[in-house]
């Protein structure tokens, strides 16, 4: 399975790419939606989701799990995580390697990824082998069969996989310990791919439990997009998932986060580090949480305060005041819980870390105190809406918006509102979603150093951070045209 299929970055650098993407979409058509899917749900609770789009004979067909890593029981974390890799381990009908290995013979893709709110597998294929994926994702929903040999020896590989995601990447450290500060109580503090000393310890039991607990149909959302219709997937679906029993799911029940007194830094020191960043963190509401009403608005700060090269804090910071190599801000409000607004930037060199520090809490002061103007906020909507109009190209975008949505409590309306949403946003409520979160108590600075000797100038492009902009537990971004209008 790729990176992508497990690494929140990927997608953050989706999210990246769409930034350049600037075009005019009649109100008239962000009036009508995004997608405009069918959807239907079957007897046994399973809601699907289809996309249409003629642009070539193919379909992707994407299963999605309402669990992940933050559903784990404690001491258990990585298990959503590890069963991801065991579900292409077989089936009571087939061996290990044997879904692999049809679709590799149908001429198609797999993949599968992780994060902290859901499990998502999916498959690119000819639109005349959808039948075929259908098929065998149905069956392993309700026979996964886990010979141990192959449990010890995938328990091998995500331990190989943690040491190279994280343990061989400064980065990577800072941000698992910045989360977990970020985090007081939360289970969003865990790693999705999970602390190596319970990913140790984890068996066949703890993931056929984890399976057994919620995959099941009601429990989950089949995307398909492409090259097909409601009518095309319909029997399809009838025929292979309808089958399959609803049974009991459980409530997510997840500890929330007592309120948040004192800010919190995080230092990192490496050798391997050659170029230093700075960021900072601020729990913040999501579509699903919180003061929910401020979610559009932070998505229209998130723009004007670091969205590029125009933006205020890169144009103070980078070109005017020349502190930085690159510097800017992120939120997404795609979790099923808690979010985070933040801020980041990498020093140019000769300069201190601290005096970068104190430029940006200036701008920050500033945004709250003076706020945003009416023209800021006019272009930041437009930057946004405008993004949204090549949403419907890619098949992968409609299928990551609508698994995203929802297994993380929204609806296929919320997804085809987003356009409409963002128009509604004022300049009181960027200012009033800013006052909200941008508070230093609820905070967590996070800063990464190496040695002297080997901190070189950073080469970034503008706008961008060298450091894997740390996304939202939830995962996808809500940048228009990279995941979709979230």
């Amino acid at each position: 399975m790729s990176a992508f299929g497990r690494n929140r970055a990927v997608l953050a650098l989706l999210a990246i790419a769409a930034m350049s993407v600037v075009a005019v979409w009649p109100r008239a058509a962000a009036a009508q939606g995004v997608f405009q899917p069918e959807t239907f749900t079957l007897s046994n609770g399973l809601q699907v989701v289809v996309v249409t789009n003629r642009r070539a004979p193919v379909v992707l067909h994407m299963m999605w799990y309402k669990a992940g890593a933050a559903d784990e029981p404690p001491g258990k974390s990585g298990i959503a995580h590890f069963l991801e890799h065991l579900m292409f381990k077989g089936t009571k009908d087939l061996p290990s390697g044997g879904f692999s290995k049809i679709v590799a013979n149908n001429g198609g893709q797999e993949n599968a990824l992780t994060s902290s709110d859901y499990t998502a597998y999916y498959q690119s294929v000819a639109r005349d082998r959808l039948e075929t994926v259908m098929k065998i994702e149905a069956d392993r929903m309700l026979n996964l069969d886990l010979p141990e040999k192959e449990v010890e020896a995938e328990r091998k590989v995500i331990l190989e996989e943690r040491r190279q995601r994280t343990e061989n990447s400064p980065r990577s450290i800072l941000w698992e310990q910045a989360n977990a500060a970020l985090y007081l109580n939360h289970p969003y503090r865990n790693p999705t791919i999970g602390w190596e000393h319970e990913m140790q310890k984890l068996s066949k039991a703890d993931a056929m439990e984890f399976y057994r607990r919620w995959y099941a149909p009601n429990n989950a959302i089949l995307v398909v997009a492409g090259d097909v219709t409601a009518a095309d997937v319909r029997p399809l679906a009838e025929k292979y998932y309808g089958v399959i029993p609803s049974r009991a799911v459980p409530e997510r029940a997840r500890p929330l986060e007592p309120p948040h007194r004192h800010a919190r830094r995080v230092t990192y020191k490496d050798s391997r580090v050659d170029v230093p960043s700075w960021s900072r963190f601020f729990i913040a509401p999501s579509y699903n949480r919180g003061e929910t009403k401020h979610v559009y608005a932070l998505q229209v700060l998130a723009e004007i305060v670091g969205g590029g090269a125009t933006s205020r804090l890169y144009q103070e910071i980078v070109v005017k005041q020349k502190l930085a190599s690159s510097a800017g801000s992120g939120y997404s409000g795609s979790s099923f819980d808690y979010s985070n607004f933040y801020f980041y930037a990498s020093p140019r060199t000769g300069v201190e870390v601290e005096r970068l520090e104190k430029a940006i809490e200036a701008a920050i002061a500033d945004l709250l105190s003076k706020g945003v103007t009416a023209e800021e906020v006019a272009r930041a909507k437009q930057v946004l809406v405008d993004r949204a109009a090549f949403a419907h190209d890619n098949l992968r975008t409609g299928a990551m918006s609508f698994g995203v949505a929802l297994t993380t409590g929204r609806s296929v309306a919320d997804v085809e509102a987003w356009p409409a949403r963002i128009g509604q946003v004022t300049v009181e409520d960027v200012n009033a979603a800013a006052r909200h979160v941008l508070k230093e108590t609820g905070s967590v600075t996070a800063i990464l150093l190496g040695d002297k000797s080997n901190v070189r100038k950073a080469e970034v492009a503008p706008g961008r951070e060298p450091m894997e902009a740390p996304e939202g537990p939830g995962g996808p971004s809500d940048t228009p045209g990279a995941n979709g209008p979230n």
